[in-house]
């Protein structure tokens, strides 16, 4: 944050005012002291993450020439892990209000499953099942943020409440059997997976909606009063910001998000499986919070999220052609998870530690001018 310049002090020192007695007074410049332009630290921390990405994509081009930089690899990497980002920040916008939703792994299977069953069983219309999902992702966030702005429940214990509703409510919708459709369903609704001029639908559709909640995020006050909430919500009350409603529309977007990543899901799959989703909420949780520790460091942002994701996408893809079995997925997101929360607590705390030094800086100029009252004639 500048200084302010000596003038806006009431302590500008003229040679008229300078005492006449004593040590010499020097007169400190009215320009704004400010941090340097480029800090290659800064720049480390906040592209650290895209740093690591580009070297482990470099890394397995390298010890797999052959598999890892195709075509094919690639497109199955960006349709599996798109399903993987649209949970990822899902989960980030509660966190920026301080708030986590861990009903996403439960609901994205659900969503998933209505997403073939009412085509299957009630022959509606693949967008109309589509939209209906969408709304029913909307309503499961509305629950959630009132169980938590509302009836002041935990959001851990509220989210991981209807969560495990939710799944049982997938169980009883399924029958514990898988959703098949005996005609093959429809070409438009398979076609959301799709890939078009080599880049996959779904990865396309998930640059897009992180580039709208990029802009809301960082550029319009929905975002500064969703950050505001989740750092200081006691002083956003104090300032007049409406945090409950913050906190409930957090995770109605958490909610619908969620049902945009099932009909993604049940695209790819092409059937409803009534175990299907809590496997990925672990993943979702390292992609959000591991993106708190690039781009904008100390804090969840959407590009640090999608940054993250893509490492986790890089990182088990090629270590499974290196050989590696198929439990080195979830082994490898909980370490990451691990790492992430270590990480984004370091950068918080290093982020507080450099305010609170900035703040003494600024105080100590105030006294060192205070000090000196200029003299009268």
């Amino acid at each position: 944050m500048p200084m302010p310049r000596s003038e806006s002090l009431g302590h500008s020192i003229t040679p008229e005012a300078a005492p006449q007695a004593g040590p010499p007074v020097v007169a400190r410049s009215s320009r704004p002291v400010s941090a340097p332009r480029f800090s290659a630290a800064r720049f480390g921390s906040a592209y650290f993450l895209l740093m690591v990405l580009v070297a482990l994509f470099v890394l397995f081009c390298f010890l797999r020439p052959h598999t890892f930089p195709t075509a094919f690899n690639l497109q199955t990497m960006g349709t599996g892990k798109s399903i993987v980002a649209l949970l990822a920040l899902a989960v980030m916008v509660p966190i920026a209000a301080n708030e986590f939703d861990l009903s996403v792994g439960f609901a994205v299977g659900l969503f998933h499953i209505l997403a073939v069953g009412f085509q299957v069983f009630f022959g509606l219309p693949w967008f109309v099942a589509v939209l209906l999902v969408v709304a029913l992702g909307a309503v499961l966030g509305l629950i959630n943020g009132l169980l938590v702005a509302v009836a002041k429940i935990s959001s851990f214990i509220a989210t991981l409440g209807t969560g495990t509703v939710i799944y049982g409510l997938s169980q009883m919708f399924t029958g514990g059997q898988e959703i098949v459709s005996s005609d093959p369903l429809p070409d438009a609704f398979l076609g959301l997976t799709s890939v078009i001029f080599g880049v996959p639908w779904p990865v396309i559709f998930v640059l897009v909606l992180s580039t709208l909640m990029w802009i809301a995020a960082e550029f319009l006050p929905v975002g500064r009063y969703l950050y505001v909430t989740g750092s200081n919500r006691r002083a956003a009350d104090l300032t007049g910001v409406p945090t409950g409603r913050y906190i409930v529309g957090s995770f109605v977007v958490s909610g619908m998000l969620t049902a945009c990543a099932g009909v993604l899901l049940a695209s790819q799959l092409r059937i409803g499986q009534s175990g299907t989703g809590p496997e990925f909420l672990l993943p979702a949780f390292a992609g959000a919070l591991l993106g708190a520790t690039a781009v904008r460091p100390g804090r969840v942002n959407v590009w640090g999220t999608i940054t993250a994701v893509a490492v986790l996408a890089v990182g088990v893809s090629g270590l499974q052609q290196l050989g590696a079995k198929f439990y080195v997925d979830p082994i490898f997101s909980g370490l990451t998870l691990i790492l992430s929360v270590g990480l984004a607590g370091w950068v918080g705390r290093r982020t507080t530690t450099r305010a609170s030094a900035a703040s003494a800086l600024v105080e100590k100029s105030r006294g060192g001018r205070a000090d000196h009252p200029p003299a009268t004639k």
